[in-house]
Order: C-alpha cells, then sequence, then structure tokens
C-alpha cells in the first residue's frame, strides 16, 4: 500500500516510511526534532485513509537526490564521514528496536569517539530527509543570512574602521527611508545618475535632519551600497534604470526565435529601411555630393533569402516601401540585367506573393495596404511602436550589407565629419555612383543568398544533417518539405493594387488628383465631359498612383474590383508633363508660396484702391450742388440734352490735332505684274474646336 521512503500526512503532521513489515510499517515523523522510529499497524492507517484524515503529498527533501557536491569540498568530506559513522546502525534490519539501537549507538561512540547527542542528530537527519547519503550534507545555504537584515544592538555592525576616523552608523528605519529617497529619487531613474552621486544627495538630506552629526559619522557608502544590492531586484533595477524602449530592444530577455513562427519560404517576410552610412556623388555630375541612400531590404524569416531590395534617394515612406515589395515578389533577372548582372530565376527564386508581411507602423499602417490583404489575401503585420527588435531579422542583416563596403569605399560615415588635427570632412570623400553604390548592394546580397554559411540558424527537428546551411539551401528545402510554392499573381496587377490611393473629383474637366487633370477614352464614351447640366457623374473615386510618373494615374471605378482605367495628363495640366509627383508637389509648393507673397501685395493694393474709391465717393457727395428750384421730373427731363453736351465735350478732348501741318507724301506701293501671296493670318478655328481624342 506504501512504499519506502513515501510521505504521507495524518491530521496535518508529515510521516517518512521507513521500512515495509509484514502488516506494520515503521515510520517517523518528519516535523518533531526529537522523533524516534516507530511502528504503526497497517490497519490503523487504511482506517485512518478511509477517515480522510491520512493522505498522500510531496517529499519536502526530494531535491536533495540532485546535489551532487564536489570532490575535495568540506560538504562531501562531512557527509562521507557522517554516513560512515551512522552506516553500521541505520542497515541493521532492527534498528527500529530501542534497546539494539541503543546497543549500537553505543559501539559507534566507543569506535568513533561521537557523543550520543551528535548520533541521534545524524540518525534523525538521515531518516527524516529520505535515508540518502546527501541528507547528511550540512545546510550551508542557511549560512550569512544572505540577503536578510542584521539587527543592531549596541555596537556597529560590519567591519571597523581602520582609517577612516569615527565609529561609523548603524543603519536603522530612519537611515533606510532616506537610502530609499535618494536611490529612488536619482539612481533608478532613465538618466542612469551613478551610485557616488545619489550618495552624495542622500548626505545632504541627512545632514539637514541631523546638523549635528559630525561628517564622520554619516552612514559611508558601503552601507548604501549594501541596501541598494539588498533591498532592489536586479530586475527591478534593469526596467527602472532603462527606459521602455531599450528595455523592449536591448535588455528584455528573448524566450524564443522568429523562426517557430514561419513554417516555411514565405510564411512571413521582414520589411524595413536604413539610410545607408555613405555618401554619394551625381551620376550626371560627379563633383556634385547628393548625400546618403535609402536601402530597404525585405527577407524571408524562414531561410533568411533577401527576396528583394529598393535602393535609391526617397525618404522611407509606403511608396518606396511598395517598390520593394513588388521587387520581391516579382522576377529579379531583368532588374539584375539592368544594373549588370545576368542572372537566372534559380539563383534569386523570391517569385510570388507571401502568407504575411511584417513592418514598422508607419510604413504599412493605414488603407492603403488593404487592397493587398482584400485582393491577394497577405496578412500585413505591424510592429509596436519603438519595438525593432520585433524584426529583428532584417535588423541584422542592415549590419553585414554595410560590413562589405564600409572598410573600403570612400565618403563612409565615421564618428564626427570634421576629425581633429588636419583631417578633413568625410563627405567631401565621396566618390561613388548611386548606380555604382546599387551593384554593390546587389552583389553582396547574391553572395548571401547563395553562399552565406547561417551558423546560427536554429535549425527545425526535420531538417536533414547535412542540409547546407546557405539561403538558397534552405529555401528549396522548405518548397519541397514544407508550405510548397508562393502564390503566383500578375506583376501588372500586383503593381496597381499596391501603389498608393488618393481620392478624385470628377468634372467636366476631367478627373482631378493633387490639382491635376486626367482624361481618357472612357470618359469619353462615359459622357462624364459633355458640359451640361443633366449628365451625371460620381463625385468622388479611388485612384491609384505611381509617385515616379505623374503622366498616368489608374481609376478605380467599381468598389472591390480592381479594374481600372488608364488615364492620362490632360492639356490643363501640361505644365506637368514629363513630371514625378514629387516634382509635382514641390512645384506646387513653390506656386502656393509664390501665390501667397502676391496675395499679400494685392491684399495692401486693394485696401489702397478701396481708401481712394471711398475718399473720391465721400468727396462727391461733399461737392454735391443744392437743386432748390427744380423739381425732380425737370431733373429727370433733361437726361438726354445733358448727355449729349458731356459726349460732344468728350469728342472734342479725344480729337487729335497735328502739331506740324506740312503735306507728308503718301509712300508709293511699286505695281507687280505677278499676283501677289495671300497675307492674311491664319484660321485655326478647326483645330480648336476639334472634339477627337489623340
Amino acid at each position: 500500500m506504501f512504499q519506502t521512503n513515501e510521505v504521507v500526512s495524518l491530521d496535518g503532521h508529515e510521516y517518512r516510511i521507513l521500512s515495509c513489515l509484514t502488516g506494520e510499517y515503521i515510520w517517523i515523523s518528519i516535523e518533531d526534532a526529537s522523533a524516534f522510529p516507530e511502528l504503526i499497524r497497517q490497519h490503523e492507517l487504511v482506517q485512518a485513509i478511509d477517515e480522510e484524515r491520512l493522505l498522500r503529498c510531496e517529499d519536502p527533501f526530494a531535491s536533495l537526490a540532485m546535489i551532487q557536491p564536489e570532490d575535495g569540498t568540506t560538504a562531501k568530506l562531512k557527509r562521507d564521514k557522517n554516513m560512515a559513522v551512522i552506516s553500521s546502525i541505520v542497515s541493521h534490519p532492527e534498528y527500529y528496536d530501542r534497546r539494539i539501537r541503543g546497543r549500537l549507538i553505543g559501539e559507534a561512540m566507543q569506535k568513533h569517539g561521537f557523543t550520543k547527542q551528535t548520533l541521534y542528530r545524524l540518525l534523525r537527519r538521515y531518516w527524516q530527509r529520505g535515508q540518502m547519503p546527501n541528507a547528511l550534507l550540512p545546510d550551508y545555504h542557511n549560512s550569512g543570512a544572505k540577503g536578510k537584515k542584521r539587527h543592531a544592538k549596541d555596537k556597529k555592525l560590519g567591519r571597523p574602521r581602520v582609517y577612516k576616523p569615527g565609529i561609523g552608523a548603524n543603519m536603522d528605519a530612519s537611515v533606510e527611508r532616506l537610502f530609499r529617497i535618494a536611490i529612488d529619487k536619482y539612481l533608478l531613474k532613465e538618466r542612469n545618475a551613478s551610485v557616488p552621486y545619489a550618495y552624495r544627495r542622500f548626505q545632504s538630506i541627512y545632514t539637514t535632519h541631523n546638523p549635528h552629526v559630525p561628517e564622520e559619522e554619516i552612514p559611508s557608502i558601503w552601507q548604501m551600497k549594501h541596501f541598494y544590492k539588498r533591498e532592489y531586484s536586479t530586475i527591478e533595477k534593469l526596467q527602472k534604470r532603462n527606459n521602455k524602449n531599450n528595455y523592449r530592444n536591448d535588455v528584455r530577455p528573448l524566450t524564443s526565435t522568429a523562426t517557430t513562427q514561419a513554417m516555411g519560404p514565405g510564411s512571413r517576410y521582414e520589411i524595413d529601411a536604413t539610410i545607408a552610412d555613405i555618401y554619394l556623388v551625381s551620376t550626371r555630375d560627379k563633383s556634385a555630393i547628393v548625400g546618403r541612400p535609402t536601402v530597404y531590404a525585405v527577407v524571408d524569416v524562414f531561410s533568411r533569402l533577401i527576396t528583394g531590395v529598393y535602393i535609391g534617394f526617397e525618404n522611407p515612406s509606403y511608396a518606396v516601401a511598395m517598390q520593394a515589395l513588388v521587387n520581391s515578389m516579382t522576377s529579379k533577372v531583368d532588374y539584375c540585367k539592368s544594373i549588370g548582372f545576368d542572372i537566372s530565376d534559380e539563383q534569386w527564386p523570391a517569385l510570388g506573393l507571401p502568407d504575411a508581411i511584417l513592418a514598422d507602423r508607419g510604413e504599412l499602417l493605414g488603407h492603403q495596404i488593404e487592397s493587398l490583404e482584400s485582393s491577394f489575401s497577405v496578412r500585413i503585420e505591424n510592429t509596436p511602436p519603438h519595438q525593432g527588435s520585433a524584426k529583428g531579422i532584417v535588423e541584422r542583416h542592415f549590419k553585414w550589407v554595410q560590413a562589405d563596403f564600409k572598410p573600403f569605399a570612400p565618403g563612409v560615415v565615421t564618428g564626427t565629419k570634421v576629425k581633429k588635427r588636419g583631417g578633413k570632412d568625410y563627405r567631401l570623400d565621396a566618390a561613388l555612383t548611386v548606380q555604382d553604390f546599387t551593384e554593390i548592394i546587389v552583389s553582396s546580397v547574391l553572395m548571401h543568398n547563395q553562399f552565406a554559411v547561417l551558423k546560427k540558424y536554429d535549425r527545425a527537428p526535420d531538417m536533414p544533417t547535412d542540409l547546407e546551411m546557405t539561403p538558397l539551401s534552405i529555401w528549396n528545402w522548405g518548397i519541397q518539405n514544407r508550405t510548397g510554392r508562393l502564390r503566383q499573381a500578375s506583376e501588372a496587377a500586383l503593381r496597381v493594387a499596391m501603389m498608393p490611393r488618393v481620392k478624385v473629383s470628377t468634372s467636366e474637366l476631367g478627373v482631378c488628383a493633387f490639382g491635376l487633370y486626367y482624361t481618357c477614352s472612357e470618359m469619353l464614351e462615359s459622357g462624364w465631359l459633355h458640359r451640361d447640366s443633366s449628365v451625371k457623374r460620381p463625385e468622388s473615386l479611388l485612384a491609384a498612383y505611381d509617385p515616379n510618373s505623374a503622366d498616368h494615374i489608374y481609376l478605380f471605378t467599381k468598389n472591390g474590383s480592381l479594374e481600372h482605367w488608364v488615364c492620362k495628363l490632360s492639356d490643363h495640366s501640361r505644365e506637368y508633363q514629363g513630371c514625378s509627383f514629387w516634382d509635382v508637389w514641390r512645384q506646387q509648393a513653390k506656386q502656393k508660396s509664390s501665390m501667397a507673397k502676391q496675395l499679400l501685395v494685392d491684399d495692401k493694393q486693394r485696401r489702397d484702391h478701396e481708401s481712394f474709391v471711398q475718399q473720391k465717393i465721400k468727396q462727391a457727395v461733399a461737392n454735391k450742388p443744392n437743386h432748390q428750384g427744380l423739381t425732380k421730373a425737370e431733373r429727370i427731363a433733361t437726361i438726354r440734352s445733358n448727355r449729349e453736351q458731356e459726349k460732344q465735350q468728350e469728342r472734342q478732348g479725344a480729337a487729335y490735332s497735328p502739331t506740324n501741318t506740312s503735306q507728308v507724301k503718301a509712300p508709293v506701293t511699286p505695281l507687280r505684274a505677278e499676283q501677289e501671296d495671300d497675307c492674311t493670318y491664319p484660321d485655326f478655328i478647326d483645330e480648336l474646336f476639334d472634339d477627337h481624342e489623340d
């Protein structure tokens, strides 16, 4: 029914079963410091179980079996010595008999020179703690009272002073309270003040409370350090002395890896951007420094394969992130060929739509990306604010990508712009163009994807041991053994779906987007451009646009559908022909600034004009004569004659009077035998009113 060494609880008291006899058990109380082995009959235990007074419980000393003291240590030497002393007693089959146990103890006392109290203490420890040698290990872990307060009596606690004058002060409740104030206010803050600084603040507070205490009797900095170490845990210190963002990104424990959430290639892509640590020069004029480029990278979490990139000068934004994502989902053969690399799809195999995309909140958060989710079932995931470690894989890739050019390239960003002792600004060393930099980055990506050995990759249990730990090998293995191939989509439909969108209005001039007008043949056929009040056209629609070209927009006429009309820039907005939307927005900003300045001048001149008009009117009213003696009818009857007089006066004033009255001969035009050419102006009536589209 019970086994040897099993622990049971009877009426709230714990006992250990030492031996099993026929119909009886030998047990001992674990809690009693003066307990001896006792005999108890089996039927008494059965009755206690029936009465629900006896329960099985956990062994409180089970952890002793896991301890393995090192050879030569004091703990092991004492354990072995004590075990040798009591082995003859505990191994006797009738050790529970009081008379036999007394005789055995007497023999051990004569042989080993131990006292009776020591032998009984060792025997109880052996029986109560599980009848194993480790039960006799000394309880050194209870020594020293680590982490507990020591209570002072009459003398100061701790090591006495040797060099510093005075005796020192004990830490009482009032001192600990001031220690805690100084620590909480100055030490456990994000500004990371030092312990000496916090101690000096404590000294100021302490002397204010105790103005008559000598300087040498103020509690020491070592007492404050001891209090700080005892009362504040390591986790509390780390959390208080680091701001939340730094703690989440760099300090908090990581309990898992990103790969465990990726079932195979395309399960999750991570996208992020960085400003490269290098200054470039213009392609057209290599003496012109153009600044630092933006690098976008899209990485597959499962294989660490870089699936797409963007290198350019646009600031990180949704529009630029879309270019990197399109590059990651389409064939890279033509892209690489345009920059001088001849590759095949097998060398850079990322082609298709992933299941999920993890990005920063600022780039893929909002309604712009909803079309990719609804139309292609790509799940968009956003990281928490200020937590770059949430997409640590792509963040890590930026480090080694830049490591390929940083040691050698000119114009690399260093610690300071101007060095001491004759150094020069590193920006002046810039020599690479964006084309050169793109070739370097793409070459690094191709090398990484095909040949980089992932030494710290966390393998899945089903991965073969002979699998090459390169991104391309892991990708190919995952395609064959995990999730299968990525979902395919039309590149044209994908590009339009991922373009940023804007609300547009319609009128007889066409569709207006960002102040530019667009038309298409479908609008003419629908009658949207006719100038009549009976024409019914939608008030607003959605349109996709490519920020790199303002010549076309893509108008969506049906909600929830990617069907679109391709609209081209109309003649009303020919000013922006061939421009990008970045150029349009910049020019419009300049025009608005210029217009605002003109309006200031116009407002001033208009105020002056209105003042002049009001003054004239006021003056005319003041000079109005008194018409006494004439009736209203008589005054009205003279309007026609008065008008004729004014007209006659106006004609005389406008008549031309030559100053030189000598006769001037008219020029003589020679007669021609041949008929002269027609010199009339050309007629453009047909062209002006032509309604046909080109």
